[in-house]
Order: C-alpha cells, then structure tokens, then sequence
C-alpha cells in the first residue's frame, strides 16, 4: 500500500512540474510577445530554443516518467502558428536571444559577438541606418560583375593585347576602383591548401585563439572600440605582417600553415607589384616606383572569418571602410557578401570562383591626385553561412612621405605612419574612419 501511494505521489509531483513548466513557459512566451508586438514569426525560433531548455531541464530529473507536452499542443494552446523544426528557416535576430546559453547560439570556436553587442542590438532603433534601401524593402541586392580582367594577356606576343590588359587595369582604377583578375599565375591548389589551413586555424576553441599567443598574438575579433550597432563588424581575424611568417615559434601545433602562408604570400606580393608597377607606369612613373618602399616589413596579411550571424541585415562582417594601402588583393570563397560604392549606390560583387579581387587604397588615390580611386567598401554578415577570405595589403614602411605624383595636388604631403595614426585617432574619438579628406589641401 505504501508502494503505491508513493508511485502516486511521485506521478503527482511529475505532473505538478509539469504544470508549472508550461505555466512559466506561457507566461514568458506572452511577455516576450508583449514587449516585441508585430514580431511573432520571428518569436517561433525563441520559443522552441526556450521549450527545448525547460522540457530538458525537467526530462533530465527523470526520463522515464516525463510528461511534458509536445510542441505542437503548446503552439495550439499558445494560438501561434506551428512549423515542423527541421523546416524552421531561422529567422531575424531576435532580442530574446541574447538571454540564451551561449553555447546554444554559437560553435565554441567562435568569438562571443553575440553577448558582447547584446546590449547594444537591445536598442532597435539604432538599426534603420545599417540596412540599405533594398533591404529595408525586403528585396534582395542584385549581384553585379566586377569588370574581369585576363592577366595572361600581359604575356601576349600581341603588343595590342598587352596595351589593352594594362589599360583596363587603369580604367577599372580610375571608374570603379575594384576590378577582378583572372590567370593570376596562383595555382588551384595552393589556394585549395591555404584555404584548408585557414579553416583549421579559425576552427581552434575561442579560448586557445585569444591566449595562447597565435602568430604573434595577431588574432582580432569583432570591434572594440564599437558603441554602437553602426560600429559592429561580424567577424574575427589575423593581421600577419609578412616579416613574421617565417618565425615557426608562433605557429605552435599549427606549423603546417607557415609553409602554405610563405609560399601564398610570395605569390600575392608578385602579383601586387605587377599591378602597381602597371598603374605607376600609366602616370608617366617608373615601374619599381613601390619597389623601396614596399617590402616584407611593411606589407601584411589578414586571415578573415565571419561566422553566420542571426542578425545578417542589422550587421556588418566589416563596416564599411577604404582600405589604407597601395593596394589590396583579395582571395574569396564563393558566399558572398562583399559590397561596394558605386555611383553612389551600393552594389554586391558577385564572386567568381576563378578570380582574385583587387581593390585601390587610399595611398594610391592620394599619390595619382584621385585618378584612382579608393572606394568605400563593406561585407555584409551572412545569415546562415561563414564566410572566409584572405586579404592581401601592400602597405610602405611607416616613414615613407606620400606625395602626389601630379600638380596642382589635391592633397597635402603625408607620412604613412602619419596617415596610420590619424585613422587610429579618428577611430578612437568618433568611432569611424575619415581618412583622406582630413588631408586634402
């Protein structure tokens, strides 16, 4: 007899969490509603995450004997529309999840973007400015070709042909300040080992990235100096000076990479100067005009991960920014996301599996008296996706004088360690980049 009134007591008490269970999880539910009317779609995906929280919570005190209800009767009593979960296309951000476990909501290799911005995504109304018109609108940006050029031509026997190669160089300078080369002279499989290399570098626990003194403590995530969402970059990186590929001790358990890494930067660095050489040259300027000014000591790589982000069309991967350099070129994977000022609008740049992509920096506007031009840029956060590229930046030493190579100049003369610390000001004072107009005469 004793036996079952404790089986009966013990059905009970199962029962009575379950009551409560259901009563905290419709009373959260109402609340979250409340406080964000118009935004029950978007609340499906919370609500699951956060049943999934109770119901395990109360499953683990006994397994056998749970009786929490199914999703499908909470949705009916909750009145909201329910959606099997393996067909739930995850929604917009939603504020609520900011409160979630964080290993919920993110892989234990990626940085903490999520709880670090949490305060600041709270606040909605600071977001319209970050979404461009087409996406306000719900419409897609279309994707556009960025003018592609065959660099094989530059060996023609044809002198027509390497004419036409290196005006197209200049005049995709001069009009879009973004062109994509192809016939590069890097091999698909050192991109493919590079690349491989990349992955299992960023796929390295969060932890071990920030503390364990990685290529020379050159990792970086997200933005710092943010204080606000138009401030946020969805991302996280290494910023590689070339002078420092070479040294095995910062590679620790990933020494693989350095071989990868010397011979992908070699590679890039020819091409950069080949480029520079032929813009330099279009100015009535000597091709080995950067060749002193620009070395390993001065030029760097950044290895770039921007890992999918729930709130992709409230955030920027990379806020919008020109480049403080010659010259970048950039290796890409095929998701998407880079766009550009053009005519100003901004347009997406549509990947090309088969082509590098090269972008002016701002030294190389000042230096042609804006012939060429160094063009605001962003990569927009992938929602479902990361995102991996690698950038290449031909930089000079930091006591180089930037003059302009035509007259009247436009701007003033300028050291690059000058240029460097009046961006870092900036930065550090208004949260942006003013960059070049800070030296126009």
């Amino acid at each position: 007899m004793k036996l079952g009134l404790d089986a009966s007591f013990l059905s009970f008490s199962h029962f009575f969490c379950s009551f409560v269970v259901l009563f905290l999880f419709k009373t959260l539910t109402w609340s979250l509603l409340k406080q964000f009317p118009g935004e029950n779609g978007s609340l499906v995906l919370t609500i699951v995450t956060i049943w999934e929280l109770f119901s395990s919570h109360l499953c683990s005190l006994s397994p056998e004997s749970c009786q929490c209800p199914s999703l499908d009767s909470l949705f009916l009593s909750l009145s909201l529309p329910h959606t099997p979960i393996n067909t739930i296309e995850i929604p917009q951000f939603h504020p609520a999840l900011v409160f979630l476990k964080p290993e919920r909501t993110m892989l234990q290799s990626n940085p903490p973007l999520l709880q670090h911005y949490g305060e600041l995504v709270l606040h909605p109304a600071e977001f319209p400015a970050l979404v461009c018109d087409e996406q306000k609108k719900g419409v897609a940006m279309e994707e556009c070709q960025l003018p592609l050029i065959d660099l094989d031509d530059l060996n023609s026997d044809n002198e027509r042909e390497r004419l036409a190669c290196s005006r197209a160089i200049c005049r995709a300078s001069s009009e879009w300040g973004f062109f994509q080369v192809v016939n590069h002279g890097m091999s698909p499989e050192l991109l493919r080992r590079m690349r491989r290399e990349q992955m299992k570098l960023f796929q390295t626990p969060f932890e071990r990235k920030t503390t364990w003194g990685l290529l020379n403590n050159s990792y970086r995530w997200g933005t710092p100096t943010a204080t606000s969402p138009k401030q946020f970059s969805w991302s996280e990186a290494f910023h590689i000076p070339l002078s420092q590929i070479s040294e095995g001790a910062c590679y620790g358990e990933y020494n693989s990479l350095r071989q990868v890494m010397k011979e992908f930067a070699a590679a890039m660095s020819k091409i950069a100067r080949l480029l520079a050489g032929i813009l330099a040259e279009n100015l009535g300027n000597q091709k080995g005009v950067f060749e002193d000014i620009c070395d390993e000591s001065t030029c760097f790589l950044r290895l770039n991960r921007y890992p999918a982000c729930p709130i992709s069309q409230e955030i920027f991967g990379l806020v919008p920014h020109t480049d403080s350099d010659f010259l970048t070129i950039l290796c890409q994977d095929q998701v998407g996301g880079l766009q550009l000022m053009k005519d100003s609008q901004w347009v997406a740049a549509k990947p090309n599996k088969d082509a590098l992509v090269v972008n002016i920096g701002d030294l190389f506007q000042a230096w042609s008296n804006n012939v060429y031009k160094s063009v605001e840029h962003k990569v927009m956060a992938n929602r479902t996706m990361e995102r991996y590229s690698i950038a290449y930046f031909l930089c000079p030493s930091y006591d180089s004088l930037i003059t302009s190579c035509r007259e009247p100049s436009v701007y003033r003369k300028f050291t690059f360690g000058e240029y460097r610390s009046q961006v870092q000001e900036d930065v550090k004072k208004t949260g942006y980049k003013v960059g070049l107009p800070r030296f126009i005469l």
